[in-house]
């Protein structure tokens, strides 16, 4: 395996040193590469001389809001949910040592399959295949939704009264720190939603960013093979993750969506009105103030697109395309979704 210079966030031998004494077997040389587009920490595909694969993730480069881009928060969720019924990859271990690559990271060992993103992942899946990973991809929120978080280890990951408040508290906040330009239907919004929360029923774990390309599924029969990106998991109400998953679920005919490209926009994939159905058969929820919960989703979700957007302007990503640039205009588009679905929940 030729030496390749190592991405930009990680030093080849710092990781080197550290993987060699966390992953039995695990010889030099090791190459790094780095998956472009990503929107929040970053992530690192790592492959050892003897060919054993892993992940490694450490937050952006640059200075981060508080809080912000946990390591180990994210590693101990996976870790907790191993041997439960939501799928997720095995975790390696966590370094907190920053001078290893700069920040503080976690490894998991690579999980194969497909990341249903880009149209030429999509397009070459059968369409019931398709349809099967829809139908497994809400049946493991809905499993996720039923774990129990004590029995996991993980009662004590957050709060388990005023997630929707907190939600808003938080994210708020941290728009009011990252925000390059006024747009006052985001503080407006803030005020209607938090005027009008729903009565929340027992806290369950919420993923926090739910959606098909955050899992990795089978090529052949569309299981979901592994949840990723736990960034923003807590305790909370479950509704706002089926909210989340709404809120990119995009449909053929829809004029805007929050994504680059929508994989559901193409043949084969179920409505949103078939996912809200198989999710509420199989977790027995009441979904009567779903539409709350989307708005939620969309307005959560130009506070963060906006953050994400102020940092790829800074260069916390590195090198990269131009494509971030569409966030300007894409971010008061969520927030006009947001408006147009708390308007629908009466708020």
């Amino acid at each position: 395996m030729p030496d390749q210079p190592a991405p930009e966030g990680i030093n080849a031998e710092g990781v080197t040193a550290w993987l060699e004494a966390h992953a039995p077997g695990v010889a030099p040389p090791l190459r790094f590469s780095l998956i472009a587009g990503g929107r929040s920490n970053l992530t690192y595909p790592v492959t050892a001389s003897a060919g054993q694969r892993f992940v490694l993730r450490r937050p952006p480069l640059g200075p981060l809001l508080p809080s912000a881009h946990d390591m180990g928060r994210e590693h101990r969720i996976m870790a907790a949910l191993a041997g439960s019924p939501v799928p997720v990859p095995p975790v390696v271990g966590l370094c907190s040592d920053e001078p290893v690559t700069g920040a503080p990271f976690y490894v998991m060992r690579f999980v194969d399959g497909l990341i249903l993103r880009d149209p030429g992942v999509v397009e070459p899946v059968p369409e019931a295949v398709r349809w099967a990973a829809a139908e497994s991809l809400v049946d493991v929120l809905a499993d996720l939704h039923g774990v129990d978080p004590d029995a996991v280890g993980l009662g004590d990951l957050g709060r388990r009264e005023g997630y929707v408040e907190r939600t808003l508290k938080r994210w708020r906040g941290q728009w009011e720190k990252s925000k390059s330009r006024e747009i006052p239907l985001i503080e407006e919004l803030a005020d209607r939603l938090a005027a009008g929360i729903p009565a929340a029923g027992p806290a369950r774990i919420v993923h926090g960013d739910f959606r098909l390309d955050n899992c990795i599924v089978s090529p052949d029969d569309g299981s979901v093979r592994a949840v990723l990106d736990w960034e923003l998991c807590t305790l909370g109400d479950p509704l706002a993750d089926l909210g989340q998953l709404l809120m990119y679920w995009t449909e053929p005919d829809d004029e805007f969506s929050p994504l680059f490209w929508a994989p559901t926009r193409a043949p084969g994939f179920p409505g949103r009105k078939d996912v809200t159905a198989r999710y509420a058969a199989r977790s027995g929820r009441d979904l009567s103030d779903l539409d709350f919960y989307v708005a939620l989703a969309y307005w959560k979700g130009a506070c963060i697109l906006e953050g994400v957007y102020v940092r790829y302007a800074s260069g916390a990503y590195g090198s990269t395309d131009d494509s971030w640039r569409s966030f300007e205009s894409v971010v008061p588009r969520m927030a006009e979704a947001a408006d147009d679905y708390a308007r629908r929940a009466g708020r």
